[in-house]
């Protein structure tokens, strides 16, 4: 290896033709194609390697799903864990929502390779995007993308006289909320800078661009805030709107994150 030269999967996902794993079985199949050769597994390729892809992988990527869920507590996104459900268990034709104007119909077939796309703590509820598709994963909402993501927090704040629980707003010194916006460090990294604003005296609305874990409680207990309650309801421009909790409903073809 060289360093001119790339895997071939990872060129394909930095071109945004699919995700790695993707590309391995597009590859098995046969499906890729550099410089007019069919590509064999593990081959490095230049920056300027044409890639063709057959349209059978085409075909298969335009029928995979992209499915938003409202994640109730106690769910964990991604494998079991110490005896919790993963929130894809969810995702069955009786809990899909009414309301969804996508047109889809539920199949079996769209949970194989179903995947959470960026984490949402146990303890937290809100919007949690579950996809087939890998390009939405990596591109568009995994943790380093940049894209924002919106959360409303519930909290109470530690002070010597004891825990103020009503009317946090008041009792929190601006000086701190200027250092949840800036000026933090996780895991001996500063953060990028955050959106954060009193929605009332108990709730703060986040916007985050990054995705540590548990970061929004980390950042809060650095300043002397408990999380008492966190919702997302934003990735990028799709909304959690009215979807029910436990509930869920398909990515629409107009909607982009």
């Amino acid at each position: 290896m060289t360093d001119t030269t790339t895997r071939l999967n990872k060129r394909m996902a930095e071109l945004g033709l699919c995700s790695r794993r993707e590309a391995d079985d597009w590859i098995a199949k046969g499906w890729v194609r550099v410089n007019g050769a069919v590509a064999p597994m593990g081959l490095q390729v230049a920056a300027d390697a044409r890639i063709e892809v057959d349209p059978r992988a085409r075909g298969q990527q335009q029928q995979q799903v992209t499915i938003l869920l409202h994640k109730p507590m106690g769910y964990v996104s991604g494998q079991a864990e110490d005896g919790h459900q993963p929130a894809v268990t969810l995702v069955q034709a009786r809990n899909h929502w009414k309301g969804d104007a996508s047109g889809l119909r539920f199949a079996p077939s769209q949970l194989r390779g179903l995947a959470p796309a960026g984490r949402l703590d146990i303890d937290s509820v809100g919007l949690l995007v579950l996809t087939q598709d890998g390009r939405v994963a990596r591109q568009r909402i995994g943790e380093d993308s940049g894209t924002e993501k919106e959360y409303l927090v519930r909290v109470s704040y530690a002070t010597p006289q004891g825990d103020v629980l009503t009317d946090v707003q008041k009792a929190f010194p601006a000086a701190q909320l200027a250092r949840l916006r800036h000026g933090l460090s996780l895991d001996g990294q500063p953060l990028k800078p955050a959106q954060v604003d009193w929605q009332n005296p108990e709730q703060l609305r986040f916007v985050l661009t990054e995705g540590k874990k548990r970061q929004i409680r980390r950042m809060c207990e650095q300043v002397g805030l408990k999380v008492v309650g966190l919702k997302r309801i934003r990735i990028g421009r799709v909304v959690l709107g009215p979807l029910p909790v436990g509930q869920w409903r398909y990515l629409g073809t107009h909607e982009r994150f």
